[in-house]
């Protein structure tokens, strides 16, 4: 156990001396913590970093990234409108195959072991679905 003062620690709100018995995990981690916390400063003062975007408000993203016009927007939905009507006129399996693969973003081999089938025939089915795919939006446009 190790005596710290907690006026230390916090003093905007201990004004006077309080000192406890706290674990030395404890006081290792505040330690750590404080370490941390002067590095950061110094890499902060070395590299006139004064400031953030980082604050979870959008606004860092907002000022790396152009909003797109209304025409723009249209165009998009327009796209994916067509992209889904022609995943929708796909066979079942390939479909689903396609939508397991690009949007939720899985592996061939884990598609395969869920449908536990071979991974070449995965692949395989895949390719076919966007050729399918692709015939059809020629078609449309």
């Amino acid at each position: 156990m190790t005596k710290i003062n907690l006026r230390e620690q916090y003093p905007d709100f201990y004004k006077t001396d309080y000192i406890i018995e706290v674990p030395d995990e404890v006081v290792a981690v505040m330690k750590e913590h404080d370490r941390l916390e002067a590095a950061y400063r110094r890499r902060t003062y070395y590299h006139k970093a004064y400031y953030s975007l980082d604050r979870g408000d959008g606004i860092e993203y907002d000022a790396l990234f152009v909003s797109m016009t209304p025409c723009e927007l249209y165009e998009r939905k327009v796209t994916m409108e067509q992209l889904h009507a022609a995943i929708a006129a796909l066979p079942d399996k390939q479909a689903k195959r396609i939508y397991a693969r690009y949007f939720l973003g899985l592996a061939s081999e884990a598609i395969a072991k869920s449908e536990n089938i071979s991974v070449s025939a995965v692949n395989s089915s895949i390719q076919r679905g966007l050729r399918n795919l692709e015939k059809f939006l020629k078609k449309e446009l």
